[in-house]
């Protein structure tokens, strides 16, 4: 396993990171047998773990917090805030009241008194981002939280927090968390440009393309869209939708390239997004033991300048194949009122 510094915060953490969102309801309910992905997890290396409050509604939290019993000190954890929690309104979102409430919750599901990395889930265009630092900020001073950084953030929104922390003296941002793999690769444009020059460390998900990538999913096989993850999203999986074609015949390209390396898909996979200078570590959400074993036999495989080439001629770089599952889109683009000039707005002042 190798070792990366965590943007400029000092701390060192592995080039691979656990994540854990199939911990729990949504993807394994048997508490021990994720223990024991945990476990298999640092005793290969891996010290850095990743969260979210979110994940089966706290229960991936609690079964880290059980997991990581008294190993806690030799682990970075990191976990979220931002999505709705419960019922009720102000149980979600990136404002003061918010946070300093999730951070408590999530502090008592970790059984821990502090958390490594805190991360802002998602952009809340209804909160101040000032708001929102300021109280990030007193949970560092506090010694609740170690450092504090974003996930899914555009590049745009990562430079106004930065400028807005500067200008009003709080702490800022350390990392960003966004979607990059072989076959989504827009972050290249200017998330990734922008977190490296900022000295922000980079924490990628979802580098096997929702299983894309392990090998699973090729052309002309078969694909079950009634059973797994296809039966929750089939659009996803359709073979017969466009965007999908295309993702397939970028997989069978891909694979003759991992052919051509001795190693397998997923091994290549898991390898890319770390070739890229900004990135400090991959974020790898295996649901059993066996597929914990499969991605970290890619830990120690470094892509040569003949490989990352062949791959920019199959997934040009800065593409996206398909929108990166999960990734934020403005509001812009989601509530027509913020596009559309209607005929009240055109009336004369008073």
């Amino acid at each position: 396993m190798r070792y990366r510094t965590l943007g400029r915060t000092g701390i060192e953490v592995s080039t691979f990171c656990l994540g854990t969102m199939m911990f729990g309801a949504v993807g394994n309910p048997d508490h021990d047998d994720c223990a024991g992905i945990v476990h298999a997890a640092l005793d290969a290396g891996v010290n850095f773990l990743d969260t979210a409050d979110m994940y089966s509604a706290g229960e991936s939290e609690v079964v880290v917090g059980k997991a990581l019993g008294g190993r806690r000190d030799d682990v970075v954890l990191a976990t979220k805030v931002h999505f709705p929690m419960g019922e009720g309104r102000n149980r979600g979102g990136n404002s003061r009241r918010w946070i300093v409430t999730a951070v408590e919750e999530s502090l008592r599901r970790l059984g821990t008194d502090w958390i490594d990395l805190y991360q802002v889930h998602r952009p809340d265009h209804t909160t101040d981002v000032e708001e929102t630092l300021s109280a990030l900020t007193d949970l560092v001073r506090d010694g609740k939280i170690r450092a504090f950084g974003c996930s899914t953030f555009p590049a745009e929104d990562i430079v106004e927090a930065h400028h807005v922390a500067e200008r009003r003296a709080l702490m800022r941002f350390r990392t960003e968390q966004p979607p990059y793999s072989l076959l989504a690769r827009g972050v290249e444009t200017n998330v990734l440009p922008v977190v490296r020059r900022l000295g922000m460390g980079a924490l990628t998900w979802s580098p096997l393309a929702s299983g894309f990538l392990g090998g699973r999913y090729r052309k002309g096989g078969p694909i079950d869209l009634s059973s797994g993850r296809a039966a929750l999203t089939p659009a996803r999986f359709d073979p017969a939708l466009p965007v999908n074609a295309a993702k397939l015949d970028a997989v069978e390209e891909l694979v003759g390239v991992a052919d051509g390396l001795g190693c397998t898909l997923p091994e290549l996979a898991v390898a890319f997004p770390l070739a890229h200078p900004a990135v400090t570590s991959v974020i790898v959400g295996p649901r059993t033991r066996q597929q914990l074993r499969d991605v970290l036999k890619g830990a120690e495989l470094v892509l040569d300048d003949d490989a990352l080439d062949r791959i920019d001629e199959i997934v040009p770089p800065g593409t996206d194949l398909y929108a990166p599952d999960g990734a934020w889109r403005p509001r812009p683009l989601t509530d027509p009122v913020l596009r559309r000039r209607y005929p009240v707005d055109d009336r004369p002042a008073a």
